[in-house]
C-alpha cells in the first residue's frame, strides 16, 4: 500500500464526460445527470485501507443528498488483472454486501481517471452542471478530517462544498488533498 495524495489543479476546469459500465448492470453516463443539481464523482477500490474506512461514510452522504438532487458515482480504476479484489465481479459482491445505494462503476481501461488527473482512493470531485451536458469542478479533495476514526470527524469538508453549491454560493474552504493507496495503473 503506498500512500499518496491528491493533486491540485481541476478545480474550475470543465468535468470529462463519460459512460460506465456498473454493478447494477446498467450503463451510466455522466450527461444522464445533467439536471442534477451537483454531482459527486469518487474514484475508490474494494482493497484500500482507506476506502473500507470510510466506504459506510460514503453510503450515508449518497443517502443524506439523493434526495436534494445530488447524486454519487463511484468509479473503480484500478488494474484489476493485478488486483483481483478490484475485478468487476468483486466489485458487484461488495456493492451488494455494502447495500450501496449509488452506481458503482468500472473504469476498465483507466480513461476516466487519467483524464480527471485522479491518482488515489478513495478521491472525491464535486461537479456542477452548466450549459448543455457541460460540469464544472468545483471541488476536488477530502471527505472529511479523519479518514481513520469517524467518531473523531470535525469537518466533512466535501458535505460543506456540496452545501455551498446547493445554496448557489462558492466553495470557499480550503480544498485540503484526499489521501489513500495510489491508484493500480496498468
Amino acid at each position: 500500500m503506498a500512500l499518496t495524495y491528491s493533486e491540485a489543479g481541476m478545480v474550475g476546469t470543465k468535468a470529462q464526460i463519460f459512460e460506465l459500465r456498473a454493478t447494477d448492470g446498467r450503463n451510466h453516463a455522466l450527461a444522464d445527470f445533467a439536471s442534477s443539481k451537483a454531482v459527486v464523482v469518487i474514484f475508490m477500490c474494494n482493497h484500500c485501507p482507506y476506502v473500507i474506512a470510510v466506504q459506510e461514510r460514503i453510503n450515508a452522504l449518497a443517502r443524506e443528498y439523493q434526495g436534494k438532487g445530488v447524486p454519487v458515482l463511484a468509479i473503480n480504476s484500478n488494474d484489476s488483472v493485478r488486483y483481483p479484489d478490484d475485478s468487476f465481479e468483486a466489485m458487484g459482491k461488495r456493492a451488494r454486501e455494502q447495500g450501496f445505494v449509488f452506481p458503482y462503476l468500472h473504469d476498465e481501461d483507466q480513461a476516466v481517471a487519467r483524464a480527471y488527473g485522479a491518482v488515489c482512493t478513495p478521491e472525491f470531485y464535486l461537479l456542477q452542471p452548466g450549459a448543455g451536458a457541460e460540469f464544472t469542478i468545483r471541488y476536488h479533495g477530502r471527505m472529511d478530517d479523519n479518514w481513520k476514526e469517524p467518531e473523531k470527524v470535525r469537518t466533512r469538508d466535501l458535505a460543506q462544498a456540496i452545501d455551498a453549491v446547493l445554496a448557489g454560493k462558492p466553495v470557499v474552504q480550503e480544498q485540503l488533498p484526499s489521501m489513500g493507496c495510489s491508484i493500480k495503473w496498468k
